[in-house]
């Protein structure tokens, strides 16, 4: 599967502002809500529900925040690089920079779950994590999420 499948260019925000792993959480779904034309609250909520089941900060300043809506007809992806790394209760400890959202529908299933591993090689693979912190635009960032560059992204 490819990532463009679930992510489009204006769902990726390559310096976002936030200071705490809740922020983080409500200015995701604010961008998601706008992008799917959805309540932001419900988006809140689900995200909210499973980080109490554990962290979705998977280590090395990576987070994969992830649930599933009722209503919703495809999988949909939000990418988002923050300006400062901010405790996200990672599993190592460390902070996060890296977070890609995953939105699922209710029905997903395996999908949900194929999605989830191929965000999480992707990110976890140093050379695109490097890349992916240091490219300051939108456009090249997406072409670093979908393996292409920058110039065939357009």
């Amino acid at each position: 599967m490819a990532l463009n499948d679930i992510l489009a260019l204006p769902a990726v925000f390559p310096a976002l502002r936030v200071g705490s792993k809740k922020q983080a959480l409500q200015e995701l779904s604010a961008k998601a809500a706008a992008l799917l034309n959805r309540d932001e609250r419900e988006i809140f909520e689900t995200l909210n529900s499973r980080e109490r089941l554990g962290s979705t900060g998977v280590g090395n300043g990576i987070a994969i925040p992830h649930g599933k809506l009722a209503k919703m007809d495809k999988l949909f992806g939000l990418f988002a690089r923050l300006d400062k790394p901010i405790d996200f209760e990672a599993l190592d400890g460390e902070p996060v920079d890296l977070v890609f959202l995953l939105l699922a529908p209710e029905a997903a299933g395996a999908d949900h779950l194929k999605a989830l591993a191929r965000v999480a090689r992707l990110l976890r693979d140093p050379e695109a994590a490097k890349k992916l912190r240091t490219s300051h635009d939108a456009a090249a960032i997406y072409a670093i999420l979908n393996g292409t560059t920058a110039s065939n992204a357009a």
